[in-house]
């Protein structure tokens, strides 16, 4: 696989259906007054409740809920590179990392496996972003790959550089220092988002199990500010799910377009104009992983244009994008 090559992938909108009496005894059927075909079945966009559905024959009852991952649109899968058994690929926003209720084959694990000939079951998911979250995602294709990308996050040698655009308290400053967010992180009061936690997490009357809230740390450096935002340069140390943004939330930054963590989808600029973004503005700009020999490989994923316009919108300056990609942000 050339660096740079592009497969075509599809995504797009779910169907959901209430099921009333007389609409159907199986998901079959129900798919067909949905206008959907058995495919999706097949595909992995159905599920039913909160289970996927594996045979259209399932049997379904009045009141339960059947949603149909729907395909709309088409965007473009770029392939980075692919070598001693790993790829890396630009995973664009919208879509999911591993299969979720849009479906199975439009997944970015599939979709790269698909560039490189192989199936989904042959990759090794090594590292995750948000369904809202665009860049840089490395799989491994070999079990020796994978071990060795294990042994990389163990040892502090699976580097990620991530940017992003937050919102910026009035000590939030600019500056050339690193700075560190290290608060425990566990599940929230929502199951679907985590919280940060203090660092006594056992008297933590907010966390229902300490046993779940796990150390996190993550560095961090403000690269510029403009009309009460920031453009962040972020590494983090640790694994945790939505660790970024969850811990930028805590310190009073949470991400532009980051609704479930406190952060803005709209903002009002200069003159009245409205900015809109509908992803998050986080990017997995540069990973750095070692190749079969030991030696850094990087993985670079330029800024996409509608972050980039965002924070032109709002008075930065385009060059700020190098520096946070390009900056030390260890303290």
């Amino acid at each position: 696989m050339l660096s740079g090559e592009r497969v075509r992938a599809s995504r797009g909108r779910e169907k959901r259906w209430i099921v009333r009496e007389g609409d159907g005894a199986t998901v079959g059927e129900i798919l067909k007054r949905a206008g959907e075909g058995e495919g999706a079945v097949a595909e992995g966009r159905v599920f039913l409740g909160r289970a996927r559905v594996k045979s259209a024959s399932e049997k379904v009852r009045a009141g339960d809920e059947v949603r149909i991952g729907a395909v709309a649109g088409a965007t473009e899968l770029r392939v980075l590179w692919e070598r001693d058994g790993m790829i890396a690929v630009d995973k664009p926003a919208g879509m999911p990392t591993v299969p979720d209720h849009g479906g199975a084959s439009h997944s970015l694990v599939a979709l790269a496996a698909q560039a490189i000939g192989r199936t989904a079951g042959d990759m090794f998911v090594t590292s995750r972003l948000d369904r809202e979250v665009s860049g840089v995602v490395v799989f491994a294709t070999t079990r020796d790959a994978e071990a060795r990308l294990r042994n990389a996050r163990e040892q502090g040698r699976y580097a990620r550089r991530y940017v992003a655009i937050a919102r910026a308290p009035a000590d939030l400053e600019a500056d050339r220092a690193g700075h560190i967010w290290d608060a425990p992180i566990g599940p929230g009061k929502d199951a679907r988002h985590r919280a940060a936690f203090p660092p006594d997490t056992k008297n933590a009357k907010s966390a229902k199990n300490p046993n779940d809230v796990k150390e996190a740390r993550t560095h961090w450096r403000v690269v510029a500010r403009a009309s009460g935002y920031a453009l962040l340069a972020v590494e983090p140390q640790t694994g945790r799910t939505h660790q970024i943004r969850v811990h930028a939330a805590h310190a009073g930054a949470p991400l532009l377009g980051d609704s479930a963590y406190g952060g803005a989808a709209r903002v009002t600029l200069a003159g009245g104009r409205m900015l809109s973004l509908s992803r998050i503005a986080l990017h997995a700009a540069r990973v750095t992983v070692p190749d079969a020999h030991g030696e850094s490989l990087v993985a670079a994923a330029p800024v996409p244009a509608d972050l980039a316009g965002a924070w032109t919108a709002l008075g930065g300056a385009p060059e700020a994008w190098d520096t946070a990609v390009s900056c030390e942000v260890e303290p």
